[in-house]
């Protein structure tokens, strides 16, 4: 691997300055004109170029060449006009950098010594012989000085499947007039084709180094697991002519979620298997995290302090992503990473559902006595002569799981339901009884998995997603308790440190968090719906988001109200909500979160009516299916008042999000294109793609969210779920 001071020393340059202070900015070189003739080498710049994580005197260029195996040279030119003939001087007029072979011949260029809120265009030149061959040329921005008082705009977007689908969102937002953008994560997906998520047909992706990566559902796609694997879904991910536009016109400041590496994942460990398997691989998520690195236009630091990628480094320590910026006086976006960090999801995938978790004596030495979630538990080994036992090993076996899993305290709930599976192979006279309602009066209570929502062996269901909220928040607030909080470390204690320090101690109007997956609450509540009696409850939607970590959230919020206008922007769930994230005990207490929906990957409540159908046990509910097509009604239904906070909900387009902000307000507009478009590539004829729009805001010094209705804003009343 490249030593750190060659990769520093390689791509750092520095504008020259004025000897006149007052003009503020960088030496123009006025007039410039090129003696060389200029060839188009966009055959030798197949991702293009771009630019990202601006600051009021500097930015990071990007750009990969490509020809033949060797290292490259290239040259950089930044000037303030799209035609180079006010050229800004870059040491010696020219800044010459190198395009290693060991970093897949990208180059990052960090350009320092500029102008303050500036607009600076950019190009690479790769000499070869007698011939320049120069790139695209990029357009970019600084960020204002931190006391200017200036209006911001920007928009951020996440999630964007390439396989099977199409980038019209970026089509549009290459429109728009910005200062730069934020990607919230899933810039790539890690698989080739998985079925349950991804498309089958249309444009694809394939991994040529297919001995290195994870053959998954029988060889039938895979995901990658090599740092060749990884570079190659870059590669093809910004072969996109719509991407790449959107590159070359704005900065951009990123994150990543899970499929930068892995789905669901958490540190070093993938969820394939649903605990089948150990799946923790730390070469591969530091195959992912290199990848990422070299191909994103991310800052670096100086002198070996900051945001650098560091191969020989123990991970999570290789590379730092959390990390904030201040433009002007009234925007300080701060961006965390909020996989690199976490623990396992609170309910194991691999858990045998009728395992009791917390037993009748936990429970009361908690709450002082037996709470109604509470159900009968019997030891499997004593109780009934050890008849159930039998039953239940055979059960527990078949699934997958080891006989030594059928011990101490198990549901009676479960046993019953897996001697009645077995009963209906036993003619009358040898059927094992069921633990009757009589023996279950007497039994102790508590809490096992399956009254957490594990209803099957090895299944997302009832771990990270569909899980009962009733008993999950008694499980997890003891789990918190118990583990003094590391069941629910998100961030890691350095990161969640800074992450508070860093909003506490801004001076900007916003404090915007660039924020990975769902802050605010998304439960259901099918009491009111025709479902089975088991199933009139309340579930959480997603406890591989902030659901999950429900006690830490609490605490994060109960630090964040009191800092005042702090707006979260999010991703990760293909969905557009708008709403309010609150403390348990005080929901008044609030900040606001704007949800944006994906680029391109499939739109949640189409992942929702796809999960349904085919997880065996959600979709032999009758109804569900239904329930799924109509879960934004569900979710904001005005009889559960499951989800006052949730004020506007759309779970069925792809889009991005705009924001501006100044002084006095964070203004958001949600611009949303129906999902069946994305099958379509509208790159020759825009005018025929249509982009819709809903706007929101919230006033500095309040929490609350207001609707353009029309032009009048309505401001949401959580109280009565209605817009007044």
């Amino acid at each position: 691997m490249l030593k750190r001071r060659d990769f520093l020393r390689a791509t750092l340059v520095t504008a020259g300055t004025l000897a006149v202070p007052a003009c503020g900015g960088p030496e123009i070189i006025d007039p410039v004109l090129d003696p060389r003739a200029l060839t188009d080498g966009a055959e030798f710049f197949p991702q293009s170029i771009a630019s990202g994580d601006p600051r009021p005197d500097s930015v990071i260029l990007w750009a990969r060449v490509q020809d033949g195996e060797e290292d490259l040279d290239l040259e950089v030119e930044v000037a303030t006009d799209a035609e180079f003939t006010q050229r800004v001087a870059l040491d010696d007029g020219q800044a010459k950098v190198k395009a290693l072979a060991k970093h897949d011949h990208c180059v990052k260029v960090k350009v320092r010594g500029l102008a303050a809120g500036t607009v600076y265009y950019y190009r690479f030149i790769y000499v070869k012989g007698a011939e320049s061959y120069v790139s695209r040329v990029g357009r970019t921005r600084t960020a204002p000085a931190p006391d200017a008082d200036v209006p911001v705009r920007f928009a951020y977007v996440s999630c964007q499947d390439y396989v099977g689908r199409h980038y019209n969102a970026y089509l549009a937002l290459a429109e728009e007039e910005l200062d730069f953008f934020v990607h919230l994560g899933d810039y790539i997906y890690e698989t080739t084709g998985d079925p349950t998520f991804q498309n089958t047909s249309g444009r694809g992706v394939e991994l040529t180094d297919e001995e290195g990566a994870i053959a998954l559902a029988d060889g039938a796609f895979h995901a990658a697991r090599s740092l060749s694997n990884y570079r190659e879904l870059y590669r093809t991910y910004r072969s996109d002519a719509n991407l790449q536009k959107v590159h070359e016109s704005f900065p951009m400041i990123a994150t990543w979620d899970d499929h930068e590496f892995s789905n669901d994942s958490y540190g070093a460990t993938a969820t394939y298997s649903d605990g089948r398997l150990d799946e923790t691989d730390v070469d591969r998520r530091k195959a992912a995290n290199q990848a990422w690195f070299e191909y994103q236009p991310v800052d670096y630091g100086d002198h070996g302090e900051g945001f650098e990628y560091d191969p020989r480094a123990e991970f999570p320590g290789d590379i730092r992503v959390y990390r904030d910026f201040v433009f002007g006086r009234h925007v300080h976006l701060v961006m965390t990473d909020l996989r690199s960090y976490r623990p396992d999801h609170l309910i194991p995938e691999g858990a045998f559902p009728g395992k009791v978790v917390l037993d009748q004596s936990r429970l009361v030495e908690e709450f002082g006595e037996v709470p109604e979630i509470a159900q009968p538990y019997v030891n499997i080994e004593s109780f009934g002569d050890g008849i159930y036992a039998s039953a239940l090993t055979g059960a527990a076996q078949a699934a997958g799981y080891d006989a030594a899993e059928v011990t101490g305290n198990i549901s009676v709930a479960f046993i019953n339901q897996v001697v009645a599976g077995v009963n209906e192979g036993l003619p009358e006279d040898m059927q094992i009884p069921l633990i009757g309602p009589a023996e279950q009066q007497f039994a102790d209570r508590g809490i096992a998995y399956v009254d957490l929502g594990k209803m099957g062996a090895y299944s997302s269901i009832g771990s990270r997603y569909f899980a009962i909220k009733d008993t999950v928040d008694v499980y997890a607030a003891i789990r918190y308790k118990e583990t003094q909080g590391a069941s629910e470390d998100v961030m890691g204690a350095e990161q969640e440190s800074w992450f508070l320090e860093t909003m506490e101690g801004s001076r900007a109007t916003w404090k915007v968090w660039g924020n990975e997956y769902c802050l605010l609450p998304l439960a259901i509540d099918l009491a009111p719906y025709s479902v089975p009696e088991a199933f009139k409850r309340r579930f959480y939607m997603n406890l591989d988001a902030w659901d999950g970590f429900r006690n830490k959230r609490n605490e994060l919020l109960a630090r964040l109200v009191d800092v005042g206008n702090v707006v979260a922007i999010t991703g990760d769930i293909h969905a557009f909500y708008a709403g309010t994230a609150g403390l348990d005990a005080d929901p008044a207490k609030k900040i606001v979160e704007f949800v944006g929906g994906a680029v391109s990957s499939a739109p949640f409540r189409e992942m929702l009516t796809g999960q349904v159908a085919g997880d065996p046990v959600l979709g032999a509910i009758p109804g569900a299916a239904l329930l799924a097509a109509a879960i934004d009604s569900v979710l904001t239904s005005t009889e559960t008042k499951i989800n006052p906070h949730l004020a506007h909900a759309n779970s069925y387009a792809h889009g991005y999000v705009v924001v501006e902000a100044d002084g006095d307000a964070l203004l958001v507009d949600m611009r949303s294109i129906d999902p069946a478009e994305v099958k379509t590539d509208y790159t020759s004829k825009r005018g025929d793609l249509k982009v819709q729009s809903k706007r929101f805001r919230t006033l500095a010094g309040e929490s609350d969210i207001y609707r353009d209705d029309n032009g009048t804003w309505r401001r949401w009343d959580a109280s009565r779920q209605k817009w007044i």
